[in-house]
């Protein structure tokens, strides 16, 4: 069996660039590597309902949202399956049968399920669908046979608890399930781009992000209102770099071609990081720095978005072509789950045999 890659995203909202230089630029780069078989990418619809139940509408319309941004960075549904996570029961049915083999106390010692139970207010009263997000998790990633899993940093405690499924399921009933491998970004500023306001996450219900979607006066002011360093009071301060959001962005977006038509002045980012660093360089001059890069990164995203919202039903069509394609995977690997547990009752020839034998002699 060749490499496959399961990854995917909730459709909460538009994505944004964090979602870009973490997930959506590298997937593109292995979509088109030829490295792989299948390339399987979710729009994980009922995990996002997990925390949005009261609110089905929202994620309703953050389908198409999400599908046009997969489409717009250069998805190409030739060589990448996408698909909406609900419209396969398989998935939900290999949740069902994986609850047997994890704990409560495993689900609740999760770093990654912690956190965000903290950042939901559900310490009171957490949704039991949203505390077995983990094995959900596991259902989506092994119906498909995933060899490999890009993720960010903060989720590998979930993949952790998928290969620990895997074994499970494998050691009790047959060596069915393949465990996976992850794939973290390879720029270590890519783990986690801040917020424009310099907090740790970007997140839509901060309104700290920059959407691929974003008009360029908006990114503009994005960028120009950004976060830098507070004790850099005037220009000829010294800067500081940690926790300052516009050199992060830089460490993320920024190529030694960037300076040749932008700042030819400096020889590279180094460079313009010491000369901060000892004083003399203002803040606006990264920021108008930092905005040509962005706006030269997401140009080609906004064109190729305006092209396919010209006909959003042929949108519609490849979401449902792409998880008919990925159901037929999940079928086969549930045909194969339910036969390894012994509840493939109508296609045990040797059950109905047996069963006579007993009953008949």
């Amino acid at each position: 069996m060749g490499k496959i890659i399961l990854t995917g995203d909730r459709p909460t909202g538009r994505l944004h660039v964090g979602h870009y230089v973490g997930s959506l630029r590298r997937r593109v780069e292995l979509q088109n590597s030829g490295e792989y078989e299948k390339i399987f990418i979710m729009i994980a619809d009922a995990q996002a309902l997990t925390d949005n139940f009261e609110n089905p509408e929202k994620v309703r319309q953050n389908i198409i949202e999400v599908a046009l941004d997969y489409l717009s960075v250069g998805l190409d549904p030739a060589k990448s399956n996408l698909f909406i996570q609900s419209q396969i029961p398989e998935l939900t049915e290999l949740t069902f049968y994986y609850m047997n083999l994890v704990t409560l106390s495993r689900l609740e010692r999760n770093p990654t399920v912690k956190t965000e139970i903290k950042l939901r207010n559900f310490e009171t009263s957490i949704p039991v669908g949203f505390l077995c997000y983990p094995i959900s998790q596991a259902a989506d990633i092994t119906a498909f046979k995933a060899t490999t899993v890009p993720v960010g940093e903060d989720q590998l405690p979930m993949l952790e608890q998928t290969k620990e499924i895997v074994r499970k399921f494998n050691s009790i009933y047959d060596e069915v399930l393949v465990e996976p491998e992850v794939l973290l970004p390879d720029n270590a500023a890519c783990l986690r781009l801040p917020g424009t306001d310099g907090k740790a996450k970007m997140s839509k219900s901060l309104g700290n992000c920059i959407y691929l979607a974003d008009d360029p006066g908006e990114v503009q002011k994005k960028i120009m209102s950004m976060y830098t360093d507070p004790l850099h009071l005037r220009i000829e301060d010294p800067g500081h770099l940690e926790g300052n959001a516009v050199f992060t962005y830089l460490d993320a977006f920024c190529k030694p071609e960037h300076f040749e038509r932008y700042l030819p002045e400096y020889a590279g980012l180094d460079e313009l990081k010491a000369h901060y660093q000892r004083g003399g360089l203002g803040d606006v001059k990264i920021k108008k720095f930092l905005n040509k890069i962005i706006q030269e990164e997401l140009e080609p995203i906004r064109a190729r978005r305006k092209e396919y919202e010209k006909d959003i039903a042929a949108v519609y069509d490849i979401l449902k072509a792409g998880t008919e394609a990925a159901r037929e995977t999940a079928t086969q690997t549930m045909d194969e789950v339910k036969k390894a547990m012994k509840i493939d009752y109508f296609n045990d020839k040797s059950l109905l045999e047996g069963q006579e034998q007993k009953y008949h002699g």
